[in-house]
């Protein structure tokens, strides 16, 4: 492990992703040498928040996982150059931010741009509510490639999550409305200069509204989303109901709980495997480390 301290003091601080290429030494040990070393500072920015996953028990957990905090917002370096540490990170912080005010520019632009082109675009407008989510909602975006779960193509990142909101539109409105995305979507995975991925769903207000019963996964996944999700485009009108709805469903407070209660799991799994060096690490708390896509389901 002395290779590591002559890394780090020959490159200056780094990443943790850049720290895992130049030494190619197990994630996890890599991460726990950090932590408990007295030689390195670590440096972590941006926020964590609630992720719903079906394989933790009470679905609970926090975004980014231990490993993904680890290599793309935390930065390592010794003891001594503190003040280039906290400058990286301060820098690398700012770059989160850009990137997700980015694709936050390209969902409004991408959708805006396609309801524009659809017939009867003014009463569609009136009528419909496109809300955005996911990482780019906690200033969180990162843009390393990736590859898009349905097709294998690389992706830059964090993909868009959008949610489309109808308020009483007909099927054959929906039905273009959801071609139109679609062709989009293909586009800007194919297309070098974006390689994007957008996932979305398209559900009207009343489907939005019995989902918020929050009694099974996927309306637990729905209610997060809707709740965390920020306006986009559309009617404005529509996206406050949503939300006045999800206060009379008292999905603030059942989110509030879940993630009270990531935070206790995520700490726990945390302490667990930076002392269980030589043990058969227990996968309860593996999961918490090790997540094999940072994406998550919407519906």
């Amino acid at each position: 492990m002395e290779d590591i301290i002559k890394i780090i003091e020959k490159e200056g601080p780094l990443t943790g992703k850049e720290l895992y290429e130049k030494t190619g030494i197990d994630e996890l040990r890599l991460w726990r040498y950090c932590y408990k070393s007295d030689e390195i500072t670590t440096k972590t920015f941006g926020k964590k928040y609630l992720r719903l996953d079906k394989k933790i028990e009470g679905y609970a957990r926090l975004s980014p996982s231990i490993m993904r905090e680890f290599f793309t917002y935390t930065v390592v370096g010794l003891n001594k150059d503190i003040t280039e540490i906290e400058r990286k990170a301060e820098i690398l912080h700012e770059n989160v931010k850009l990137i997700s005010r980015r694709k936050y520019e390209l969902a409004f632009n991408t959708v805006s741009k396609i309801v524009d082109s659809l017939e009867d675009s003014k009463y569609i407008k009136n009528n419909i509510c496109f809300m955005i989510a996911g990482d780019v909602v906690y200033n969180m975006a990162h843009s390393e490639l990736r590859p898009e779960a349905s097709s294998g193509k690389l992706v830059r990142g964090s993909d868009l999550d959008i949610i489309v909101i109808s308020r009483n539109l007909s099927e054959g409105f929906l039905r273009g409305l959801d071609l139109a995305i679609y062709k989009e979507k293909a586009f800007l995975i194919k297309s070098p200069q974006y390689m994007e991925e957008i996932d979305y769903v398209i559900k009207d207000l009343s489907k939005a509204y019995e989902q918020m019963e929050f009694n099974d996964f996927k309306s637990m996944v729905a209610s997060k989303i809707l709740h965390e999700g920020i306006f986009l485009y559309g009617n404005h009108e529509i996206f406050d109901d949503i939300k006045r709805m999800l206060v009379q469903k008292n999905v603030p407070e059942k989110l509030t709980k879940l993630e009270d209660e990531a935070i206790v799991h995520s700490k726990a799994a945390f302490e667990y495997l930076l002392e269980n060096e030589n043990e058969l690490l227990e996968e309860e708390f593996t999961k918490y480390f090790y997540t094999k896509e940072e994406s998550e389901e919407i519906f």
